[in-house]
């Protein structure tokens, strides 16, 4: 999108957003650009592809990438590529945020540090600040995380409070190259509405089945039409095993019902318009552990 209208020192570049899983990658991304792309959840591992968030102001153009939390506890195929794209996108960035929970460090968190290239400026973020009990020990947990690695910037914020947002966005353009745009003012993420519908499914399985669902189902959208304003949308939720699927469906079908509701407001909402979604779980047995069924399934 480069033109003559560019302003000059305009800055444009990717930001990696990177973490232990549950550090709130996801909510940090929607808060920042103003929009729900990437979808969030209290279980861990609930972001498993790279989503990219675009926001464009009158001098910078940020292109958040949030990625999947690192694993270490599972080593299925599934994981594997999960792994694979945090490290293929930190190392394709021009800024990455660390994120850690504000009085939580641990070995998880100590393994991103050590993914963490040397060529690219990294920023510290300590979210759920607004949680500290006691604010007077989050300033030595800061200075205690910040002496494990050389940070451009460290920034404590809430991403669900928008506190010290502001802030973290003037460092980051700090550190983006001068660059002209890459995409329109008005885009907010690279990703199709194909794609967001099948992640808002997964979304709302995670809500409403919570601990019982197993971290390996998946959602994949087998047809996805437009006629005029309405969406046509028809999805598979692929389980491992039978019990799976009755755990889904829920008593007399109530549990997919809501699945299904609430998905269906979530895409009118994003989507601007009508949508008619129809919900049908199935038995796919091994799929997480096979690498060209994770292909087919658009895991890269």
């Amino acid at each position: 999108m480069t033109d003559a209208t560019t302003p000059a020192g305009f800055r444009c570049g990717y930001i990696a957003i990177v973490g232990r899983p549950n550090v709130g990658k996801s909510t940090l991304m929607n808060t920042l650009i103003g929009a729900k792309v990437s979808i969030t959840s209290r279980k861990a591992q609930t972001t498993r592809h790279r989503i990219t968030g675009i926001q464009t102001l009158s001098d910078a153009q940020f292109i958040y990438v949030d990625t999947p939390g690192f694993q270490t506890r599972h080593s299925n195929a599934l994981n594997k590529t999960l792994n694979k794209t945090v490290t293929g996108t930190l190392d394709s960035s021009d800024v990455i945020l660390f994120l850690v929970e504000a009085g939580t460090f641990g070995q998880a968190d100590q393994q991103v540090i050590d993914l963490l290239p040397k060529n690219v400026p990294v920023v510290l973020v300590i979210n759920k600040s607004d949680r500290a009990k006691d604010k007077a020990v989050l300033l030595p947990f800061a200075q205690q995380v910040a002496s494990k690695y050389d940070f451009a910037a460290v920034v404590p914020v809430s991403a669900k409070l928008r506190f010290q947002l502001d802030g973290l966005q003037n460092e980051i353009k700090r550190l983006l190259p001068e660059n002209p745009p890459i995409f329109g003012e008005d885009d907010i993420t690279d990703r199709s509405e194909k794609f967001l519908a099948s992640e808002i499914v997964r979304e709302k399985l995670f809500r409403f089945v919570g601990d019982e669902l197993p971290y390996t189902s998946t959602v994949l959208i087998e047809k996805f039409e437009q006629e005029g304003n309405l969406r046509r949308i028809f999805a598979a939720i692929l389980v491992e095993r039978d019990g799976h699927k009755s755990m889904i469906i829920g008593n007399k079908g109530v549990r997919l019902k809501e699945v299904s509701t609430q998905a269906r407001l979530d895409m009118e909402k994003l989507f601007g318009g009508p949508v008619y979604l129809e919900i049908w779980v199935k038995v796919k047995s091994g799929w997480a552990d096979n690498e060209a069924g994770l292909r087919a399934y658009g895991y890269e």
